[in-house]
């Protein structure tokens, strides 16, 4: 008997180690916020984001070595120019001077509400081509200058439907409430009984630690999740298969493409994944497929 007693010991340890292999997972009992428990016996997690570069909260991929330079604590605004946007913040009036920084084609992607290397380079263009002391920050004076050259962004501007096409649903999507993910598009459509009722960009993990396809249900879902082993947030966190979860990166929404996960599918749009985490219930289909 003790012997069968020490060899489920040894089953039940190799399996977490297997466990804590797997790409993101869940982590230690959550802060308040989930929308369910969290399983008793918990499996490693991890999040997909990247180490911070040098102006990153988390990172963005600089655009060029001067927008690495403007990023710098050595190109910061002087402290007696007061700011109203800099370099780290994250804000809805962030995301309004992205859509008009786009709109003068100084930026080229979507707004993200994050305020990093590439908006920083972006602001420091339109600073030196306007005569403005080109630090890189927004104070009054640019922002009245921005504002001035630009009209008031719409809905769509502001936070577009997709930058990615939607694929043709997998035929396994067309019943029930599914969230439709394609790896060859890039894409998250949340479906009910065949009729695509919002979409996403989002990412996947890399070669060493790829996103598993087939079909899952979700486990269980997180608000608010912290992974233990990379210890950066997992928000709006739907597990799905194992320790893997759909769920927000601020990486992602930064640095795009550059970046890829563990394993878990990152989605950058934080208000559509908001939305999107009170519709999903536990026990919904997850179709992930080329």
């Amino acid at each position: 008997m003790q012997r069968q007693r020490a060899i489920i010991r040894t089953i039940g340890v190799a399996t977490a180690v297997a466990l804590a292999a797997t790409a993101c997972g869940p982590q230690k009992t959550e802060s308040a916020g989930s929308s369910s428990a969290a399983p008793s016996s918990p499996t490693a997690g991890a999040t997909p984001e990247a180490s911070p570069t040098a102006d990153n909260k988390p990172g963005e991929a600089s655009p060029s070595a001067s927008a690495s330079a403007s990023a710098s604590p050595s190109a910061s605004p002087s402290p007696s120019v007061k700011q109203i946007m800099a370099n780290g913040d994250e804000s809805e009036q962030v995301r309004e001077l992205q859509a008009r920084l786009k709109q003068l084609k100084l930026m080229t992607v979507a707004p993200t509400g994050f305020y990093g290397s590439k908006t920083t380079a972006a602001v420091k263009s339109f600073q030196s081509k306007n005569g403005l002391d080109a630090t890189g920050g927004v104070d009054d004076k640019t922002w009245k200058k921005i504002q001035s050259s630009s009209k008031k962004p719409s809905a769509d501007e502001l936070r577009p439907p997709t930058t990615n096409e939607v694929a043709a649903p997998d035929p396994r999507c067309m019943t029930g409430r599914v969230m439709c993910i394609s790896k060859e598009s890039r894409t998250l459509a949340w479906m009910i009984d065949g009729k695509v009722v919002s979409t996403m960009d989002v990412r996947f993990g890399s070669e060493n630690t790829p996103t598993r396809e087939g079909v899952f249900n979700v486990g269980w879902k997180a608000k608010d999740w912290t992974s233990t082993i990379y210890h950066t947030p997992m928000p709006y966190a739907m597990f799905f298969s194992g320790g893997q979860a759909v769920h927000y990166s601020a990486d992602f929404a930064a640095r795009g493409y550059n970046g890829a996960s563990h394993g878990c599918v990152n989605v950058r749009d934080k208000g559509k994944l908001s939305k999107l985490f009170d519709d999903v219930q536990v026990g919904d289909k997850v179709v992930v497929y080329w």
